[in-house]
């Protein structure tokens, strides 16, 4: 691991980093809890081989707001760099807003993942690098650490050289899960065979639960119990404004509303129109819609488990 303090230094690396394709990058934050958080750290790693952070180089920006530019510049604004994130959304609060170019978010990756494919709690960093990448329990105590102190501890040091070890293993884990086959490849008959496995047992479970759920929904509203374990009722309604057209036409006419927006025709309405139709300046959007029917199975099919 590099730990570059020295503004010439970091200035050398980023040069170096500028010439990379792909980049896993995270930073640390000095008091984030604030309304002036402050950038302390910006880890990076080129290596996703790398284990154990030794490939990792750590830049302390903390008190030089202007390598943080020259970083956006050369690097977080070049799209011939991928820029790999976990909650992207948070670092480029930093490191670019919406200016950033070619940015991979592994959260909105890990949300994309089906659930059975991976079964997780939650869509942390943490949680991915124990779950689908299996590093062992790892601590995240110094998350909410001092990032504004210095010197920094080893312990912060190594917590932060270690984010973007986990950050390219799960990254590659979650391309693994969200590979799409091949459809020409698939076996249909295996697809099959699954879908009416899993039918069976899902009209089982939906119907216990969505009856769980009505009997559930009485007995609590029945017994004035609003809350319980977990459990929370609640009372709403619903208004619907309609009006008819006419009278929307004729209001905005008179109050020099534009109402100028597609409307559209449903099949009743085209046949109301009929022949007038014509001289409306129609927009047609056509979509191919590929359907799937799944019949019912026969009394004397056999389901196969």
């Amino acid at each position: 691991m590099q730990y570059l303090t020295v503004a010439e230094e970091i200035e050398a690396a980023i040069a170096q980093y500028s010439q990379k394709q792909q980049l896993w990058i995270d930073t640390e934050v000095a008091d984030y809890n604030t309304k002036q958080p402050k950038l302390s750290l910006i880890q990076i790693l080129d290596d996703p081989s790398d284990l154990n952070g030794s490939r990792v180089t750590i830049l302390d920006i903390l008190s030089q707001p202007e390598l943080i530019n020259e970083f956006v510049a050369k690097i977080m604004l070049n799209p011939e760099i991928e820029k790999i994130f976990h909650n992207a959304q948070y670092d480029l609060k930093f490191l670019g807003k919406n200016q950033a170019k070619n940015v991979t978010c592994t959260l909105k990756l890990a949300k994309e993942v089906p659930f059975y494919k991976a079964q997780l709690p939650n869509y942390q960093l943490k949680t991915l690098a124990e779950k689908i990448a299996n590093f062992p329990i790892i601590d995240k105590s110094e998350q909410s650490g001092n990032w504004g102190q210095r010197p920094l501890t080893n312990s912060q040091l190594s917590y932060a050289k270690m984010d973007v070890v986990y950050l390219a293993q799960v990254y590659f884990k979650l391309l693994q899960l969200n590979n799409n086959s091949d459809p020409t490849r698939e076996n249909i008959q295996e697809l099959t065979q699954r879908y009416r496995q899993l039918e069976y047992r899902w009209k089982l479970l939906d119907t216990e639960i969505n009856d769980l759920k009505n009997r559930l929904k009485a007995a609590m509203n029945a017994q004035k119990v609003k809350e319980v374990k977990g459990f929370k009722l609640s009372t709403s309604q619903r208004t619907e404004k309609k009006v008819a057209f006419r009278e929307l036409v004729k209001l905005a006419q008179e109050k020099g509303i534009d109402l100028d927006f597609a409307v559209k025709l449903d099949k009743k309405l085209q046949k109301d129109l009929n022949d007038v139709i014509e001289q409306l300046p129609i927009e047609e959007k056509k979509t191919a819609i590929i359907s799937l029917k799944i019949a019912e199975l026969e009394d004397d099919d056999e389901i196969p488990f």
